[in-house]
């Protein structure tokens, strides 16, 4: 539009094609917008109506020509503000008289202010027109809004704004703007609607603010009402339009309806270029985005630093370090490697395709590090595993003076985290506390899962115990954190308390699974099977394999083998949860056959995978599968022993009574064999109560692990069932002088969903005399028919022989009468407990199943029992 404003009688027209000599103009894409050069013409200054930000004639759009002279004031008060001098001019205004200043002198002094982003004075000119009784005209409210929008009062700015007649888009776009830049993508969403509502015609600045708020928000629907008004309108072929309609079905997921106009718009410019690139990127295609970034060098389009960082970054994603490395050479040529976004993303590029030294060249040759470098370089050592070198540089940025941000001191704590580090990730902890950081819902989060993963989840409860705020991260990573920390009680209690705040997702069930799996708690494992299937989430591979692992833990075989056989895609993880639930399980032969079908299916085993099926020959005493097995291991697939594998073969050979042999095979070992070697061999002298070797073993099993309370039982049980009492007495005085003791035996049985758990020493537990009863009752009948107990697990002779002293407490036995009591006859009875049992429960166990007709499955320490009609799956081999 040209707008024309004289002191004598004029008309105004619009010429959107013709440039007249003499007059200062703007182009847009609607027109020129221009005015006269003359002393006596009012301040005209001109304005895009595509950008909010562009200023407003001060004399408006007045329909009727103008006849009065502009008096002596008024001509003052416009030269002080075509020259910027707002001081003179508001004196001057302050002095006047009302009938002295016309409106367009009071736009004039506006314009100033909103030019210079001076509020006050343009709230006293807002004052002065009320106080003067002044009316808001069509030229003089939108410059009082413009002032306000101009000068960052947004609520003001929308007061005035709603009580004019909003007839010009581009106080719409300014409106629109603002609320965008404050996140409020709500209300600029909603003021675009009443726009369209009230017939004010959007242009393409219009259609550009309102695609980046539907895509903040990913209101896909209402991005396609837009699309298709904008068509009517003709911006379809406006490259503005067309990149933020791009970027909008990016943001939204919609690659292929972004794809589809990049295809059709023919004009495209390096920003139509670098919308596909990132893109792609940012939807997981990095790929594709730099095939998209070779198409743009063909068409001989320059990049800009733009393309570079997004190309980088795609590089990044993908690991194409060579690419990469040809950008970082083109940006040195192109004079880019001054740039600190350039420099930032380089060093991400390089981090992220495993080049850690070349991050760190370019990191110390850097002239200025910031807080970004500092946390891209943190970031990579602490994914290249080099915690130490991450908690290093913590420490020079402190000393640097860099102050870090949330990005920073999330990163430093999963260094910590990956490390163990815990005084390091305390000292970061003080950090935050003394730079209020500690509010940060992300930060919190990081923090206790530093603590869960450093062992401390008492300092984890803590911080969790005191955020205002708590999202589905913040209960997963508690939840998770008791999980891994062996504290399924709390994960569990956790996990109810989470039901009452939030709804479970998918990380938390596969979180609480294992909390189910570790306390047998088969009727909660399958609680969370039902959320799982009622919510679609029971499909993806690692929930399944968490599943199958739950129900082999929790005893339900079967329903284990069920849900493996309806998978229709078993990976890696499947294959070995069946292997080692079936070795679990004394199945050594299914465990057997199921590893030759992963095999069969092409799935290579690993060095984990050889475990499992040692661990399943040793519990079935398959002594020569097992040994072929370990040669299949080591000549086949070309895995190199560890000490897991090493203990296996042990056990397997100390099991089968091999004991010589297994010591000899300990000696010639290629590694150093560590106290879980030794102990296998240990538990072999047990079985074979072989003693003189025994205490050979120990020997070098108290120099590893001097404090180890299993193995001084383990030999005290040795020597009370060789009867050598002296021996069993100066044990005992041993592990006084050191101040160990003993773990209680524990045992406990899941019945409606609750435990009931029964504590060796311990006689409060309910129905106790009923209980104690049926168990006297068991014992005698046990003993009519040629059962003596034995004091195998004794510390001390008793002098009463008669009198057992077992150090589990019988916990097991309790357990079983009292799940007796509570389900009817035929009803699978699950059991776990927290030592290996002993033999008096494990034989109490095989006369129940035998005469009361209920099958037993019993979870030790070690292994699974499964209990029938009076025989024992473990056939001995525990």
């Amino acid at each position: 539009m040209l707008l024309l404003t004289k002191t004598t009688s004029t008309t105004m027209w619009v010429s959107p094609q013709h440039h007249c000599p003499g007059q200062t103009s703007i182009t847009s894409q609607n027109g020129f917008v221009s005015f006269p050069k003359s002393s006596t013409t009012s301040r005209a200054v001109s304005f895009n109506m595509g950008n909010p930000h562009t200023t407003l004639p001060p004399s408006g759009s007045f329909k009727k020509p103008i006849n009065q002279p502009i008096t002596d004031c008024n001509t003052q008060i416009r030269k002080f503000c075509e020259v910027g001098n707002l001081k003179m001019a508001m004196d001057l205004v302050c002095n006047a008289q009302k009938s002295e200043l016309e409106l367009a002198t009071y736009c004039s002094v506006l314009q100033l202010c909103a030019d210079l982003k001076s509020l006050d004075e343009g709230r006293k000119v807002h004052s002065f027109i009320d106080s003067r009784g002044i009316e808001m005209q069509n030229a003089l409210a939108p410059k009082l809004a413009f002032m306000y929008l101009s000068c960052g009062d947004l609520r003001e700015g929308r007061r005035v704004f709603d009580r004019m007649a909003n007839e010009k888009v581009f106080l719409w776009n300014m409106l629109l703007s603002e609320y965008a830049k404050i996140g409020n993508f709500e209300e600029s969403i909603m003021l675009y609607e009443r726009m369209v509502e009230f017939g004010v015609e959007a242009n393409s600045y219009t259609f550009s603010c309102i695609l980046k708020c539907l895509a903040a928000k990913k209101s896909v629907a209402k991005g396609e009402r837009v699309h298709g008004y904008l068509l009517k309108l003709g911006f379809g072929a406006y490259n503005t339009v067309v990149n933020s309609l791009i970027a909008f079905y990016f943001k939204c997921g919609r690659t292929e309806s972004a794809r589809k106009l990049f295809n059709e718009l023919c004009d495209r410019d390096v920003i139509t270029w670098n919308s596909m690139i990132s893109g792609y990127t940012a939807n997981g295609r990095a790929e594709k985005g730099v095939e998209v970034f070779i198409d743009m060098l063909s068409t001989g389009i320059r990049v800009d630093l733009a393309t570079i960082v997004s190309v980088l970054a795609g590089c990044a994603n993908v690991g194409v370090i060579s690419l990469g490395r040809s950008l970082h050479a083109y940006a040195i040529k192109a004079g880019f490697n001054k740039e600190i976004t350039f420099n930032n993303t380089l060093i991400g590029m390089y981090t992220n395709c495993g080049d850690i030294d070349g991050a760190s060249r370019i990191f110390y040759n850097l002239g200025e590090r910031s807080v970004v470098s500092c946390t891209s370089m943190i970031a990579g050592y602490a994914r290249d595993g080099l915690s130490d070198k991450a908690i290093a540089l913590f420490h020079e940025m402190k000393m640097e003076g860099i102050k870090l941000d949330i990005f920073s001191v999330t990163s430093i704590l999963h260094a910590c985290a990956c490390s163990g580090s815990l005084e390091d990730g305390k000292e970061v902890h003080n950090y935050i506390r003394e730079n209020n950081m500690d509010l940060d819902v992300s930060v919190s989060n990081a923090l206790m899962d530093m603590y869960a993963k450093c062992g401390s989840m008492e300092d984890a409860l803590s911080i969790f115990s005191q955020m205002p705020i708590k999202d589905i991260v913040s209960w997963n990573t508690m939840i998770g954190g008791y999980s891994k920390n062996s504290m399924p009680n709390e994960a569990l209690h956790l996990f109810g308390a989470m039901q009452q705040e939030l709804k479970p997702d998918i990380v938390t069930l596969t979180c609480v699974l294992p909390s189910c799996a570790s306390l047998a708690a088969l009727d909660r494992g399958r609680e969370v099977h039902a959320h799982l299937l009622r919510n679609g989430l029971a499909f993806d591979n690692y929930v399944v394999n968490a599943l199958i692992d739950m129900y082999v833990k929790c005893g339900a075989l079967v329903l284990a083998r069920s849900l493996f056989d309806k998978t229709p895609v078993k990976d890696l993880v499947s294959w070995v949860v069946m292997v080692a639930g079936y070795g679990m399980h004394g199945f050594g032969r299914e465990a057997i056959a199921a590893f030759k079908k992963m095999r069969k299916a092409g799935i290579v085993p690993d060095e984990v995978s050889f475990i499992s099926i040692l661990h399943a020959c040793s519990h079935s005493g398959l002594l020569h599968e097992g040994w072929r097995f370990f040669d299949i291991m080591r000549n086949d697939c070309n895995i190199k022993p560890k000490l897991e594998h090493y203990a296996c073969m042990v056990d397997l050979l100390a099991r089968s009574g091999k004991l010589l042999k297994a010591y000899r095979f300990v000696e010639t070992m290629p590694i150093e064999p560590d106290a879980s070697v030794w102990g296998a061999l240990l538990c072999g002298c047990r079985i074979h109560h072989d003693v003189k070797l025994a205490e050979k073993v120990a020997e070098h099993i108290f120099k590893l692990e001097p404090d180890n309370m299993r193995y001084y039982v383990l030999i005290a049980t040795i020597y009370a069932e060789a009867e050598k009492w002296e021996e069993v007495k100066k044990l005992k005085e041993r592990i006084g002088r050191r101040g160990l003791r003993k773990n209680p035996c524990c045992s406990w049985i899941e019945i409606k969903g609750k435990h009931h758990i029964f504590v060796a020493g311990d006689n409060s537990y309910p129905q106790a005399k009923t209980i104690d009863s049926l168990i006297k009752e068991w014992s005698t009948k046990m003993k009519a028919e040629g059962y003596f107990p034995k004091l195998r697990y004794a510390l001390t002779k008793g002098e009463n022989m008669q009198k057992e002293t077992p150090r589990c407490g019988h916990t097991e036995r309790r357990a079983m009468a009292f799940g007796i009591m509570s389900f009817p006859p035929g009803k699978i009875l699950r059991i776990t407990t927290n030592l290996r049992v002993c033999s008096d429960c494990h034989e109490m166990a095989k006369y129940v199943s035998k005469k009361i007709g209920n099958e037993i499955v019993l979870r030790d320490s070690n292994r699974f029992h499964h209990f029938k009609n009076g025989s024992c799956s473990c056939r001995g081999y525990w």
